[in-house]
Protein backbone atom coordinates (compact mmCIF):
# COMPACT_ATOMS: atom_id res chain seq x y z
CA UNK A 1 0.00 0.00 0.00
CA UNK A 2 2.98 2.37 0.94
CA UNK A 3 4.28 1.47 -2.20
CA UNK A 4 1.70 2.54 -4.29
CA UNK A 5 0.82 5.59 -2.37
CA UNK A 6 4.42 7.16 -3.46
CA UNK A 7 3.62 5.97 -6.75
CA UNK A 8 0.44 8.24 -6.59
CA UNK A 9 2.55 10.97 -5.18
CA UNK A 10 4.78 10.89 -7.87
CA UNK A 11 1.84 10.59 -10.25
CA UNK A 12 0.50 13.77 -9.11
CA UNK A 13 3.64 15.61 -8.91
CA UNK A 14 4.53 15.04 -12.30
CA UNK A 15 1.23 15.69 -13.34
CA UNK A 16 1.68 19.06 -11.66
CA UNK A 17 4.76 20.26 -13.39
CA UNK A 18 2.89 19.34 -16.83
CA UNK A 19 0.24 21.48 -15.89
CA UNK A 20 2.72 24.45 -13.96
CA UNK A 21 5.25 24.53 -17.22
CA UNK A 22 2.44 24.52 -20.13
CA UNK A 23 0.58 27.62 -18.32
CA UNK A 24 3.95 29.15 -17.86
CA UNK A 25 4.33 32.92 -20.14
CA UNK A 26 7.33 32.23 -21.36
CA UNK A 27 9.75 35.42 -20.45
CA UNK A 28 13.37 36.13 -22.14
CA UNK A 29 15.78 38.02 -19.03
CA UNK A 30 18.53 39.37 -20.05
CA UNK A 31 21.72 37.98 -18.22
CA UNK A 32 22.00 40.65 -15.76
CA UNK A 33 17.69 40.33 -15.02
CA UNK A 34 18.63 36.39 -14.48
CA UNK A 35 21.05 37.03 -11.87
CA UNK A 36 18.67 39.26 -10.10
CA UNK A 37 16.26 36.41 -10.49
CA UNK A 38 18.40 33.57 -9.07
CA UNK A 39 19.72 35.69 -6.60
CA UNK A 40 15.48 36.57 -5.50
CA UNK A 41 14.62 33.22 -5.87
CA UNK A 42 17.77 32.20 -4.05
CA UNK A 43 16.62 34.71 -1.28
CA UNK A 44 13.11 33.14 -0.66
CA UNK A 45 13.84 29.94 -0.32
CA UNK A 46 16.42 31.19 2.26
CA UNK A 47 13.35 32.92 4.04
CA UNK A 48 11.08 29.82 3.51
CA UNK A 49 13.58 27.59 5.26
CA UNK A 50 14.35 29.74 8.00
CA UNK A 51 11.76 30.06 10.72
CA UNK A 52 10.87 33.96 11.10
CA UNK A 53 10.81 35.37 14.76
CA UNK A 54 10.21 39.08 15.13
CA UNK A 55 12.33 41.65 15.99
CA UNK A 56 14.52 41.73 19.06
CA UNK A 57 12.20 43.38 21.98
CA UNK A 58 12.80 43.54 25.54
CA UNK A 59 9.12 42.07 26.04
CA UNK A 60 8.50 38.89 25.43
CA UNK A 61 8.41 37.80 22.13
CA UNK A 62 6.75 34.59 20.85
CA UNK A 63 8.35 33.46 17.36
CA UNK A 64 5.79 31.18 15.28
CA UNK A 65 6.53 28.57 12.89
CA UNK A 66 4.20 29.75 10.61
CA UNK A 67 2.25 28.30 8.01
CA UNK A 68 2.81 28.16 4.17
CA UNK A 69 -0.43 30.12 3.77
CA UNK A 70 1.00 33.23 6.13
CA UNK A 71 4.49 31.96 4.48
CA UNK A 72 3.06 32.94 0.74
CA UNK A 73 1.56 36.45 2.09
CA UNK A 74 3.91 38.61 1.13
CA UNK A 75 1.34 40.82 -0.42
CA UNK A 76 0.08 41.58 3.36
CA UNK A 77 4.03 43.71 3.22
CA UNK A 78 4.57 44.74 -0.13
CA UNK A 79 2.97 44.45 -3.85
CA UNK A 80 5.65 41.96 -4.17
CA UNK A 81 7.73 39.39 -2.27
CA UNK A 82 10.79 41.02 -2.73
CA UNK A 83 10.11 43.59 0.20
CA UNK A 84 10.36 40.80 2.91
CA UNK A 85 13.00 40.39 5.08
CA UNK A 86 15.85 38.56 2.83
CA UNK A 87 18.05 38.14 5.79
CA UNK A 88 19.03 39.45 9.05
CA UNK A 89 22.73 41.24 7.87
CA UNK A 90 21.98 45.36 8.19
CA UNK A 91 22.64 46.88 4.45
CA UNK A 92 24.98 48.94 6.74
CA UNK A 93 27.64 46.56 6.93
CA UNK A 94 27.38 45.85 3.23
CA UNK A 95 29.74 46.69 0.61
CA UNK A 96 27.53 47.07 -2.51
CA UNK A 97 28.13 48.44 -5.80
CA UNK A 98 25.84 49.22 -9.01
CA UNK A 99 26.37 48.34 -12.19
CA UNK A 100 28.12 51.22 -13.49
CA UNK A 101 30.32 51.52 -10.57
CA UNK A 102 28.00 53.15 -8.13
CA UNK A 103 28.65 53.17 -4.31
CA UNK A 104 26.81 56.02 -2.62
CA UNK A 105 24.18 54.56 -1.45
CA UNK A 106 22.55 52.10 1.17
CA UNK A 107 19.83 49.77 0.77
CA UNK A 108 18.44 46.15 1.12
CA UNK A 109 20.04 43.78 -1.53
CA UNK A 110 20.79 46.43 -5.24
CA UNK A 111 20.30 42.68 -6.88
CA UNK A 112 16.49 43.22 -7.16
CA UNK A 113 16.74 46.34 -9.41
CA UNK A 114 14.84 44.27 -12.21
CA UNK A 115 11.94 43.94 -10.06
CA UNK A 116 11.98 47.15 -9.20
CA UNK A 117 12.40 49.04 -12.30
CA UNK A 118 9.15 46.89 -13.60
CA UNK A 119 7.25 48.20 -10.58
CA UNK A 120 8.16 51.90 -11.44
CA UNK A 121 7.07 51.40 -15.38
CA UNK A 122 4.02 49.80 -13.85
CA UNK A 123 3.17 53.12 -11.91
CA UNK A 124 3.93 55.44 -14.42
CA UNK A 125 1.19 54.23 -16.61
CA UNK A 126 -1.53 55.32 -13.89
CA UNK A 127 0.64 58.50 -13.27
CA UNK A 128 -0.16 60.63 -16.12
CA UNK A 129 -0.03 64.39 -14.76
CA UNK A 130 3.82 63.75 -13.09
CA UNK A 131 4.64 62.43 -16.58
CA UNK A 132 3.26 65.14 -18.58
CA UNK A 133 4.50 67.58 -16.12
CA UNK A 134 8.58 66.06 -17.06
CA UNK A 135 7.47 65.88 -20.63
CA UNK A 136 6.73 69.10 -20.82
CA UNK A 137 9.29 70.84 -18.61
CA UNK A 138 12.10 68.99 -19.36
CA UNK A 139 13.63 71.52 -22.22
CA UNK A 140 13.92 73.98 -19.65
CA UNK A 141 15.42 72.37 -16.45
CA UNK A 142 13.48 74.81 -14.41
CA UNK A 143 15.51 72.82 -11.32
CA UNK A 144 18.79 72.82 -12.79
CA UNK A 145 20.99 73.71 -9.86
CA UNK A 146 18.66 72.85 -7.32
CA UNK A 147 19.89 69.92 -4.87
CA UNK A 148 16.99 68.01 -3.16
CA UNK A 149 17.01 66.69 0.01
CA UNK A 150 13.91 64.15 0.21
CA UNK A 151 12.58 62.63 2.77
CA UNK A 152 9.54 60.76 2.26
CA UNK A 153 8.00 57.26 1.35
CA UNK A 154 10.00 54.85 -1.13
CA UNK A 155 8.14 52.92 -3.67
CA UNK A 156 7.21 52.73 -6.76
CA UNK A 157 4.91 56.08 -6.92
CA UNK A 158 7.67 58.34 -5.03
CA UNK A 159 10.45 56.99 -7.41
CA UNK A 160 8.44 58.38 -10.74
CA UNK A 161 8.34 62.02 -8.79
CA UNK A 162 12.46 61.22 -7.80
CA UNK A 163 13.30 60.42 -11.57
CA UNK A 164 11.01 63.62 -12.70
CA UNK A 165 12.68 65.78 -10.75
CA UNK A 166 16.50 64.58 -11.55
CA UNK A 167 14.42 65.32 -15.27
CA UNK A 168 13.93 68.43 -14.61
CA UNK A 169 17.65 69.50 -13.77
CA UNK A 170 18.00 68.62 -10.22
CA UNK A 171 20.30 66.62 -8.22
CA UNK A 172 19.09 64.68 -5.25
CA UNK A 173 20.12 62.28 -2.17
CA UNK A 174 16.85 60.64 -0.32
CA UNK A 175 16.01 58.87 2.75
CA UNK A 176 12.79 57.35 3.83
CA UNK A 177 10.01 58.79 6.16
CA UNK A 178 9.09 55.71 7.45
CA UNK A 179 10.77 52.69 8.77
CA UNK A 180 8.22 50.02 6.70
CA UNK A 181 6.88 51.41 3.78
CA UNK A 182 9.95 51.17 1.67
CA UNK A 183 9.89 49.22 -1.38
CA UNK A 184 13.14 47.34 -1.15
CA UNK A 185 13.11 46.43 -4.80
CA UNK A 186 11.86 50.43 -5.86
CA UNK A 187 15.08 51.74 -3.75
CA UNK A 188 17.07 48.69 -5.84
CA UNK A 189 16.52 50.52 -9.05
CA UNK A 190 16.98 54.02 -7.98
CA UNK A 191 20.40 53.30 -7.16
CA UNK A 192 20.63 51.16 -10.14
CA UNK A 193 20.20 54.72 -11.94
CA UNK A 194 22.68 56.48 -9.77
CA UNK A 195 20.54 58.03 -7.74
CA UNK A 196 22.11 58.19 -3.60
CA UNK A 197 19.22 56.53 -1.95
CA UNK A 198 19.14 55.47 1.71
CA UNK A 199 16.67 53.34 3.02
CA UNK A 200 14.96 49.92 3.56
CA UNK A 201 12.13 48.31 4.75
CA UNK A 202 12.75 47.18 8.41
CA UNK A 203 15.14 49.89 9.86
CA UNK A 204 15.69 50.94 13.07
CA UNK A 205 15.06 54.28 14.36
CA UNK A 206 19.22 54.85 14.73
CA UNK A 207 19.48 53.58 10.98
CA UNK A 208 16.57 55.99 10.21
CA UNK A 209 18.11 59.52 11.30
CA UNK A 210 21.57 57.96 9.99
CA UNK A 211 19.86 57.53 6.79
CA UNK A 212 18.49 61.14 6.72
CA UNK A 213 22.23 62.28 7.93
CA UNK A 214 24.09 60.70 4.77
CA UNK A 215 21.58 62.60 2.62
CA UNK A 216 22.11 65.65 4.15
CA UNK A 217 25.69 65.51 4.72
CA UNK A 218 27.30 64.86 1.94
CA UNK A 219 30.62 65.24 0.60
CA UNK A 220 31.27 67.72 -1.84
CA UNK A 221 27.49 68.23 -1.69
CA UNK A 222 25.49 71.80 -0.43
CA UNK A 223 21.74 71.37 -0.27
CA UNK A 224 19.48 74.00 -1.31
CA UNK A 225 16.09 72.47 -1.21
CA UNK A 226 14.07 70.30 0.96
CA UNK A 227 11.15 67.97 0.01
CA UNK A 228 9.92 66.48 3.39
CA UNK A 229 6.87 64.23 4.55
CA UNK A 230 6.69 64.38 8.52
CA UNK A 231 9.36 67.01 8.89
CA UNK A 232 12.34 64.58 10.12
CA UNK A 233 14.77 65.76 7.66
CA UNK A 234 13.50 69.57 8.16
CA UNK A 235 13.92 68.53 12.27
CA UNK A 236 17.58 67.08 11.74
CA UNK A 237 19.32 69.75 9.68
CA UNK A 238 17.87 72.29 11.76
CA UNK A 239 19.11 70.87 15.05
CA UNK A 240 22.52 69.26 13.52
CA UNK A 241 23.78 71.59 11.03
CA UNK A 242 22.11 74.84 11.82
CA UNK A 243 24.05 76.84 9.26
CA UNK A 244 23.66 74.60 6.16
CA UNK A 245 19.79 75.29 6.96
CA UNK A 246 20.20 78.68 6.31
CA UNK A 247 21.05 77.99 2.87
CA UNK A 248 18.67 76.64 2.33
CA UNK A 249 16.12 78.22 -0.59
CA UNK A 250 12.48 76.60 0.82
CA UNK A 251 11.41 73.59 2.37
CA UNK A 252 7.95 71.59 0.85
CA UNK A 253 6.13 69.44 2.94
CA UNK A 254 3.23 67.74 2.49
CA UNK A 255 2.20 65.87 5.73
CA UNK A 256 0.32 67.25 8.59
CA UNK A 257 2.38 66.34 11.38
CA UNK A 258 5.06 68.21 9.12
CA UNK A 259 3.34 71.19 8.73
CA UNK A 260 2.58 71.39 12.16
CA UNK A 261 6.32 71.60 12.95
CA UNK A 262 6.84 74.44 10.45
CA UNK A 263 3.90 76.72 11.97
CA UNK A 264 5.85 75.85 15.61
CA UNK A 265 9.29 76.93 14.03
CA UNK A 266 7.43 80.10 12.25
CA UNK A 267 5.61 81.13 15.48
CA UNK A 268 8.73 80.60 17.52
CA UNK A 269 11.06 82.61 14.88
CA UNK A 270 13.28 79.53 14.31
CA UNK A 271 12.30 79.36 10.46
CA UNK A 272 14.78 81.07 8.95
CA UNK A 273 13.85 80.17 5.33
CA UNK A 274 10.60 79.78 3.30
CA UNK A 275 8.39 76.90 3.24
CA UNK A 276 5.33 75.80 1.24
CA UNK A 277 2.49 73.60 3.00
CA UNK A 278 1.40 71.43 0.15
CA UNK A 279 -0.71 68.81 2.52
CA UNK A 280 -3.14 71.51 2.78
CA UNK A 281 -3.42 72.41 -1.18
CA UNK A 282 -6.46 71.65 -2.46
CA UNK A 283 -5.16 68.60 -4.99
CA UNK A 284 -3.43 67.00 -2.03
CA UNK A 285 -6.00 67.47 0.77
CA UNK A 286 -9.22 66.57 -1.49
CA UNK A 287 -7.23 64.06 -3.27
CA UNK A 288 -4.53 62.08 -1.51
CA UNK A 289 -6.55 62.04 1.91
CA UNK A 290 -10.06 61.68 0.60
CA UNK A 291 -9.95 59.45 -2.81
CA UNK A 292 -6.70 57.65 -1.72
CA UNK A 293 -7.90 56.75 1.67
CA UNK A 294 -11.08 55.38 0.82
CA UNK A 295 -9.49 53.07 -1.50
CA UNK A 296 -6.04 52.32 0.60
CA UNK A 297 -7.73 51.50 4.24
CA UNK A 298 -9.65 48.48 2.82
CA UNK A 299 -6.99 47.02 0.71
CA UNK A 300 -4.03 47.29 3.70
CA UNK A 301 -6.66 46.07 6.34
CA UNK A 302 -7.61 43.31 3.63
CA UNK A 303 -3.93 42.09 2.43
CA UNK A 304 -2.95 42.14 6.31
CA UNK A 305 -5.65 40.27 8.06
CA UNK A 306 -8.21 38.61 5.75
CA UNK A 307 -11.02 40.64 7.83
CA UNK A 308 -14.60 40.47 6.52
CA UNK A 309 -15.90 44.09 6.86
CA UNK A 310 -19.45 43.39 7.45
CA UNK A 311 -21.27 43.72 10.48
CA UNK A 312 -17.94 44.52 12.17
CA UNK A 313 -18.17 47.65 14.46
CA UNK A 314 -15.34 50.22 13.93
CA UNK A 315 -14.72 53.27 15.06
CA UNK A 316 -12.53 55.98 13.26
CA UNK A 317 -10.73 58.94 15.50
CA UNK A 318 -10.82 61.80 13.50
CA UNK A 319 -13.22 63.21 10.54
CA UNK A 320 -11.13 64.64 8.52
CA UNK A 321 -10.29 64.03 4.70
CA UNK A 322 -8.27 60.59 5.59
CA UNK A 323 -11.02 59.77 8.20
CA UNK A 324 -14.06 60.82 5.63
CA UNK A 325 -12.47 58.51 3.31
CA UNK A 326 -12.18 55.22 6.08
CA UNK A 327 -15.53 55.63 7.28
CA UNK A 328 -16.84 56.10 3.75
CA UNK A 329 -15.56 52.44 2.41
CA UNK A 330 -15.95 50.94 5.53
CA UNK A 331 -19.86 52.19 5.83
CA UNK A 332 -19.72 50.92 2.01
CA UNK A 333 -18.84 47.40 3.30
CA UNK A 334 -21.59 47.48 6.03
CA UNK A 335 -19.40 48.31 8.83
CA UNK A 336 -21.42 49.71 11.99
CA UNK A 337 -19.67 53.23 12.25
CA UNK A 338 -18.56 55.25 15.16
CA UNK A 339 -16.62 58.11 14.50
CA UNK A 340 -14.48 60.16 17.87
CA UNK A 341 -13.92 63.99 17.44
CA UNK A 342 -12.66 67.06 18.81
CA UNK A 343 -14.02 69.69 16.33
CA UNK A 344 -17.74 70.39 16.32
CA UNK A 345 -17.81 71.06 12.87
CA UNK A 346 -16.34 68.08 12.26
CA UNK A 347 -18.12 66.29 14.49
CA UNK A 348 -21.52 67.68 12.64
CA UNK A 349 -20.57 66.66 9.54
CA UNK A 350 -20.00 63.05 10.49
CA UNK A 351 -23.52 63.03 12.58
CA UNK A 352 -25.63 65.03 9.11
CA UNK A 353 -23.72 61.59 7.16
CA UNK A 354 -25.33 59.42 9.71
CA UNK A 355 -22.37 58.37 11.79
CA UNK A 356 -22.44 58.62 15.41
CA UNK A 357 -19.95 60.87 17.35
CA UNK A 358 -18.81 59.26 20.55
CA UNK A 359 -15.89 59.14 22.99
CA UNK A 360 -13.55 55.88 22.28
CA UNK A 361 -14.25 55.46 25.90
CA UNK A 362 -17.77 54.73 25.34
CA UNK A 363 -17.35 52.11 22.60
CA UNK A 364 -13.49 50.70 23.44
CA UNK A 365 -15.47 47.24 25.28
CA UNK A 366 -17.43 46.56 21.95
CA UNK A 367 -15.39 47.85 18.67
CA UNK A 368 -13.80 45.51 16.46
CA UNK A 369 -11.62 47.65 14.66
CA UNK A 370 -9.95 50.83 15.41
CA UNK A 371 -8.66 53.47 13.19
CA UNK A 372 -7.02 56.60 14.15
CA UNK A 373 -6.33 59.16 11.50
CA UNK A 374 -5.85 62.69 13.41
CA UNK A 375 -2.25 63.63 13.44
CA UNK A 376 -2.43 63.70 16.83
CA UNK A 377 -0.01 61.84 20.12
CA UNK A 378 -1.46 59.22 22.31
CA UNK A 379 -4.90 58.88 20.70
CA UNK A 380 -5.47 55.37 21.80
CA UNK A 381 -3.26 54.79 24.99
CA UNK A 382 -2.70 51.63 27.11
CA UNK A 383 -5.96 51.73 29.24
CA UNK A 384 -8.19 51.58 26.22
CA UNK A 385 -5.93 48.73 24.70
CA UNK A 386 -6.53 46.93 28.30
CA UNK A 387 -10.41 47.58 28.45
CA UNK A 388 -10.20 46.55 24.29
CA UNK A 389 -11.84 43.13 23.48
CA UNK A 390 -10.22 40.15 22.22
CA UNK A 391 -8.99 40.07 18.89
CA UNK A 392 -9.76 43.87 18.05
CA UNK A 393 -8.09 45.32 15.27
CA UNK A 394 -6.08 48.63 15.97
CA UNK A 395 -4.07 50.40 13.51
CA UNK A 396 -3.00 53.97 12.53
CA UNK A 397 -4.03 56.10 9.08
CA UNK A 398 -2.04 59.54 10.51
CA UNK A 399 1.22 60.69 9.31
CA UNK A 400 2.71 59.65 12.97
CA UNK A 401 3.38 57.17 15.02
CA UNK A 402 2.80 58.74 17.96
CA UNK A 403 -1.41 58.19 17.82
CA UNK A 404 -1.19 55.12 19.40
CA UNK A 405 1.05 54.73 22.55
CA UNK A 406 2.86 51.96 21.55
CA UNK A 407 5.47 52.01 23.73
CA UNK A 408 3.74 51.76 27.04
CA UNK A 409 3.05 47.74 25.28
CA UNK A 410 6.20 46.97 25.59
CA UNK A 411 5.98 45.92 28.91
CA UNK A 412 7.28 42.31 30.57
CA UNK A 413 4.04 41.47 31.05
CA UNK A 414 2.85 41.35 27.81
CA UNK A 415 3.62 38.88 25.20
CA UNK A 416 4.16 39.91 21.29
CA UNK A 417 3.14 36.93 18.57
CA UNK A 418 4.95 37.82 14.96
CA UNK A 419 2.32 36.98 12.78
CA UNK A 420 2.83 38.40 9.75
CA UNK A 421 5.24 40.86 7.98
CA UNK A 422 3.98 44.31 9.65
CA UNK A 423 1.36 42.53 11.93
CA UNK A 424 1.59 41.70 15.53
CA UNK A 425 -0.54 39.60 17.89
CA UNK A 426 -0.26 41.32 21.56
CA UNK A 427 -1.68 39.25 24.53
CA UNK A 428 -2.60 39.88 27.89
CA UNK A 429 -2.09 37.27 30.35
CA UNK A 430 -5.79 36.34 31.09
CA UNK A 431 -5.07 34.92 27.09
CA UNK A 432 -6.76 38.18 25.60
CA UNK A 433 -4.83 39.30 22.22
CA UNK A 434 -5.34 42.59 19.95
CA UNK A 435 -3.84 42.81 16.78
CA UNK A 436 -1.71 45.13 15.89
CA UNK A 437 -0.94 46.32 12.40
CA UNK A 438 2.47 47.89 11.43
CA UNK A 439 3.33 48.99 15.30
CA UNK A 440 1.24 51.98 15.04
CA UNK A 441 2.59 53.43 11.55
CA UNK A 442 0.90 54.26 8.65
CA UNK A 443 -0.85 51.31 8.28
CA UNK A 444 -1.56 51.93 4.16
CA UNK A 445 1.87 52.53 3.09
CA UNK A 446 3.29 50.08 5.57
CA UNK A 447 0.81 47.32 4.84
CA UNK A 448 0.00 47.53 0.95
CA UNK A 449 0.24 50.07 -1.16
CA UNK A 450 -1.97 53.52 -2.61
CA UNK A 451 -3.20 54.26 -5.67
CA UNK A 452 -0.70 55.56 -8.46
CA UNK A 453 -3.32 57.96 -10.00
CA UNK A 454 -3.82 60.12 -6.56
CA UNK A 455 -0.30 59.74 -5.85
CA UNK A 456 0.47 61.84 -9.26
CA UNK A 457 -1.65 64.27 -8.05
CA UNK A 458 0.67 64.72 -4.86
CA UNK A 459 3.79 64.25 -6.91
CA UNK A 460 2.88 66.93 -9.35
CA UNK A 461 2.15 69.21 -6.51
CA UNK A 462 5.00 68.61 -4.90
CA UNK A 463 7.07 69.13 -8.18
CA UNK A 464 5.72 72.45 -8.84
CA UNK A 465 5.92 73.74 -5.33
CA UNK A 466 9.66 72.66 -5.77
CA UNK A 467 9.81 74.93 -9.01
CA UNK A 468 8.15 77.81 -7.41
CA UNK A 469 10.22 77.97 -4.75
CA UNK A 470 13.30 77.19 -6.50
CA UNK A 471 12.69 79.94 -9.28
CA UNK A 472 11.20 82.84 -6.69
CA UNK A 473 12.50 85.83 -7.33
CA UNK A 474 13.98 87.28 -4.13
CA UNK A 475 11.72 88.68 -1.30
CA UNK A 476 8.70 87.30 -2.86
CA UNK A 477 8.58 84.70 -0.33
CA UNK A 478 9.88 85.40 3.43
CA UNK A 479 10.96 83.05 5.79
CA UNK A 480 7.26 81.91 6.84
CA UNK A 481 5.00 79.37 5.94
CA UNK A 482 2.59 79.74 2.49
CA UNK A 483 0.08 77.59 0.81
CA UNK A 484 0.26 76.75 -3.04
CA UNK A 485 -0.91 79.33 -5.09
CA UNK A 486 -4.69 78.40 -6.41
CA UNK A 487 -3.35 78.81 -10.03
CA UNK A 488 -1.21 75.75 -9.53
CA UNK A 489 -3.50 73.42 -8.19
CA UNK A 490 -5.73 73.99 -10.97
CA UNK A 491 -2.94 73.33 -13.61
CA UNK A 492 -2.39 70.03 -11.17
CA UNK A 493 -5.61 69.00 -12.11
CA UNK A 494 -5.65 70.27 -15.74
CA UNK A 495 -2.93 67.41 -16.11
CA UNK A 496 -5.17 64.56 -14.99
CA UNK A 497 -8.52 65.46 -16.44
CA UNK A 498 -7.10 64.10 -20.04
CA UNK A 499 -7.24 60.53 -18.32
CA UNK A 500 -11.07 60.69 -18.33
CA UNK A 501 -11.48 61.93 -21.60
CA UNK A 502 -13.19 65.15 -19.74
CA UNK A 503 -13.51 68.63 -21.12
CA UNK A 504 -13.77 71.85 -19.76
CA UNK A 505 -16.28 74.22 -19.85
CA UNK A 506 -14.86 77.34 -21.37
CA UNK A 507 -16.25 81.23 -19.87
CA UNK A 508 -17.55 83.57 -22.16
CA UNK A 509 -15.94 87.11 -22.16
CA UNK A 510 -19.39 88.46 -20.77
CA UNK A 511 -19.53 85.04 -18.46
CA UNK A 512 -16.20 86.57 -16.78
CA UNK A 513 -16.80 90.04 -16.58
CA UNK A 514 -19.65 89.74 -14.68
CA UNK A 515 -18.29 86.69 -12.41
CA UNK A 516 -14.76 88.96 -12.02
CA UNK A 517 -12.87 86.24 -13.13
CA UNK A 518 -9.43 85.80 -15.57
CA UNK A 519 -11.33 83.41 -18.36
CA UNK A 520 -7.71 81.39 -17.66
CA UNK A 521 -8.41 81.06 -14.44
CA UNK A 522 -8.20 81.26 -10.96
CA UNK A 523 -11.38 80.42 -10.90
CA UNK A 524 -12.26 80.19 -6.94
CA UNK A 525 -10.81 82.65 -4.38
CA UNK A 526 -7.93 81.53 -2.00
CA UNK A 527 -11.14 81.37 0.85
CA UNK A 528 -13.55 78.91 -1.05
CA UNK A 529 -14.10 75.18 0.25
CA UNK A 530 -14.12 72.96 -1.79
Amino acid sequence: MSGRGDDSGDETSRFLAEVAAAERPHVKFSSEEQNGVNKQLSSERRTRKDSRGGGHHHHRLRSRSLSASSQDSFSSASYTGSSSDEDDISPREKSQTAGDGFTDFCIKNVAQAAFGRREIEIAEQEMPGIVALRKRAAEDKPLRGAKIVGCTHINAQTAVLIETLISLGASVRWAACNIYSTQNEVAAALAEKSIPVFAWRGETEEDFWWCIDKCINAENWQPNMILDDGGDATHLMLKKYPAMFKLIRGIVEESVTGVHRLYQLSKQQKLSVPAMNVNDSVTKTKFDNLYSCRESIIDSLKRATDIMFGGKQAIVCGYGEVGKGCCQSLKGLGCVLYVAEIDPICALQASMDGLRVVKLNEVIRNVDIIITATGNKNVVTREHMDRMKNGALLCNMGHSNTEIDVNSLRTPELTWEKVRSSVDHVIWPDGKRIVLLAEGRLVNLTCSSVPSFVVSISAATQALALIELFNAPAGRYKADVYLLPKKMDEYVASLHLPSFDAHLTELTEEQAKYMGLNKAGPFKPNYYRY
